[in-house]
């Protein structure tokens, strides 16, 4: 039971609508205004676009270096004992193996490829991979035509020429005119001329050839290249040249029997 003499107001609701009254004359229209809370209720209007805003942005990163320019960069290696260069190569992948490491660290290591020091440092990666790409350049490269095979006349001339020829090789002194000279005097340019009748033949051991020259010296002083043959008018010039020079200093200061 309520208590006397008193009335309970109703109570309102929080969010209940109100009315708002507008209006020009007697008319009036009631426009609804809407507590926050209850805005689900309401019509959505479209909101206003935002301004716009200049949002600074960080500066960008450099791009990341090229895996190809990573790997081309030159890493330095330091020899340890039991090195070699084809294990260092075959252990670091080197491009062209242990010839490219070489020539990549040429001045460092030196004349000899087989001796490092420990402690040595030598550039692996990119100048490896340089000097193997020049290997390789230069073995694509087309091979240089052979150097024309020398031919000599098979007369006295040729015979003379070639042995000076072979004579240059081994460092033998002498010249065309004291050869020819010489043999002139001693067989008259017969490469099978024989003596027969000295103390050489005598002895079972007579002189042969454009030079005259006995077995036992031809033997002594032959020189490789030329044939077994004290007959063969190259091999007997070239020996009996050899001869004179090891006796004479050059077939050129011999003017008489030798």
């Amino acid at each position: 039971m309520p208590a006397s003499g008193k009335h309970r107001r109703p109570k309102q609701h929080k969010i209940a609508r109100k009315l708002a009254f507008a209006g020009t004359g007697g008319a009036a229209l009631a426009l609804p205004l809407i507590s926050s809370t209850t805005a689900g209720a309401a019509v959505a209007q479209p909101a206003a676009a935002p301004a716009a805003h200049t949002l600074a942005l960080p500066a960008a990163e450099p791009a990341a270096q090229p895996a190809a320019e990573k790997a081309a960069a030159p890493m330095i290696y330091s020899v340890v004992g039991g090195d070699t260069l084809a294990k260092i190569a075959s252990e670091h992948s080197v491009s062209g193996g242990w010839q490219a490491l070489y020539e990549a660290n040429r001045e460092a290591i030196g004349a000899n490829p087989a001796v490092i020091r420990p402690g040595l440092k030598l550039t692996l990666g990119g100048a490896a991979k340089a000097a193997a790409a020049r290997a390789t350049a230069l073995a694509a490269q087309p091979a240089a035509a052979p150097a024309a095979v020398k031919t000599y006349a098979n007369n006295l001339d040729g015979w003379i020429r070639q042995s000076l020829d072979i004579m240059a090789r081994h460092g033998i002194p002498g010249t065309y005119a004291g050869i020819h000279r010489n043999v002139m005097r001693e067989s008259s340019g017969n490469p099978l001329a024989i003596n027969n009748w000295d103390s050489n033949a005598a002895a079972g051991i007579p002189s042969k050839g454009l030079l005259q020259v006995i077995d036992p010296t031809f033997r002594a002083y032959h020189v490789a290249g030329t044939a077994m043959d004290s007959y063969d008018p190259v091999a007997n010039i070239t020996a009996a040249c050899n001869y004179a020079a090891a006796r004479y200093g050059s077939i050129d200061n011999v003017n008489g029997a030798y």
